[in-house]
């Protein structure tokens, strides 16, 4: 087996280069985002790492030298025959036997996928992308009661375009009954919290960045993760590049005095430890530390590959904290993007950003309804 690794800037060109090097029977055995270059996530170039390979002895050739080196005493002593392994005649029917299953695999899949009879065909393939995204049963429910009313009261039978078109409708309007927002700046303390390995200060940088260079803003930086050494190093060196000051804080008495000699700052953002927050007793460290604190907005943190159910029960212990907004990380990281949708329709919380990557200050959005809506609805074949 020939099994090699391509590196290219993106994941058609790292297909291409597959096929060039190994040919079109070659199989995709791993593929991951690397970045190179760059100084503690700053200005990295992101490439697409793929392991591919290729089987260069195919089965039937296996086989056949396989039954080649058998020796079969009895033929050995009487005449020269030529010896077909059954299990070389039963190919094609093992071939076809497979072929059979996967189709009917597909159509269960396909039988469960279209599972909603009470609406027409053509709204079930709409809400069949949704599910396929993830999004949970209730809230899909919603969108296809609401598409069979505008399919009711049409005056003539609505292409699947357009179908389409109204389901995006939908969506966006259903996420518009919440805050979407960008930091204002009317609070001058910006908190944010989530679990370990979201990105909180990678997001915290990109913020930073675009405070001080795009709105002018006089920016103060505020660590309380003193359980990473390499979190605390990574925030002074964005600190330093962008010439901002930035506080460590061990004790409560340290945040307070924090807060008055950063009095006189347009914002401070806040990066708080990343703990296992599935454990209530975390939460509550944070609200003896921040709970006093009015002049303050929280962001909750979370990364959209997580698991849905790990994250929703992050989010159920973080109410008691009442959060401002939702930030999303790494949709860089994940296929599926209903679980954004959920979160914001199950909590009633609206998203501020959504962080794309790793580079800083680049790799972050703006979040609207339309981009949520967007990223759930997104054609893979465009």
């Amino acid at each position: 087996m020939n099994i090699k690794k391509i590196i290219a800037p993106t994941m058609p060109e790292a297909m291409k280069k597959v096929k060039q090097e190994l040919g079109e029977n070659a199989v995709i055995l791993n593929s991951k985002v690397i970045f190179s270059g760059g100084f503690l996530g700053l200005f990295r170039k992101k490439n697409i790492e793929v392991i591919a390979a290729l089987d260069e002895q195919p089965i039937h050739q296996a086989l056949t030298r396989k039954n080649k080196n058998r020796k079969n005493p009895i033929e050995n002593k009487t005449k020269t025959s030529t010896y077909i392994n059954p299990s070389i005649q039963r190919e094609p029917t093992i071939l076809s036997e497979i072929a059979e299953l996967k189709s009917e695999l597909k159509a269960i899949k396909n039988s469960n996928y279209s599972s909603y009879n009470q609406y027409p065909e053509i709204i079930q393939k709409s809400l069949n992308k949704l599910q396929e995204e993830e999004v949970e049963e209730g809230f899909l429910l919603n969108v296809g009661d609401a598409l069979l009313e505008k399919w009711r009261n049409s005056e003539n039978e609505p292409t699947e375009s357009e179908i389409d078109q109204w389901c995006t409708t939908q969506m966006i309007n259903q996420l518009k009954l919440f805050n979407f927002d960008e930091i204002s700046y009317e609070k001058k303390f910006i908190n944010f919290v989530g679990p370990t390995g979201v990105g909180k200060t990678t997001t915290i940088a990109k913020l930073a960045a675009e405070a001080v260079l795009e709105h002018h803003k006089k920016v103060a930086l505020i660590t309380t993760d003193t359980y990473r050494i390499a979190a605390i190093d990574q925030l002074k060196t964005y600190a330093q590049l962008l010439n901002i000051p930035v506080e460590v804080i061990y004790e409560e008495k340290d945040f307070r005095s924090a807060i008055n000699k950063y009095s006189e700052y347009d914002i401070v953002l806040i990066d708080t430890a990343g703990r296992n927050y599935q454990e209530k007793q975390y939460i509550d460290d944070l609200l003896r530390l921040f709970g006093d604190e009015e002049n303050i907005e929280t962001y909750l943190v979370l990364s959209i590959s997580m698991k849905e159910k790990d994250i929703e029960r992050i989010v159920d212990n973080f109410l008691e904290m009442n959060f401002n907004q939702f930030i999303f990380t790494k949709a860089d990281e994940t296929r599926t993007f209903g679980v954004m949708y959920n979160l914001v329709c199950k909590y009633k919380k609206g998203v501020a950003y959504i962080t794309t990557g790793q580079d800083v200050p680049d790799d972050i959005i703006a979040a609207t309804p339309e981009v949520i809506t967007e990223y759930v609805l997104k054609d893979e074949s465009s």
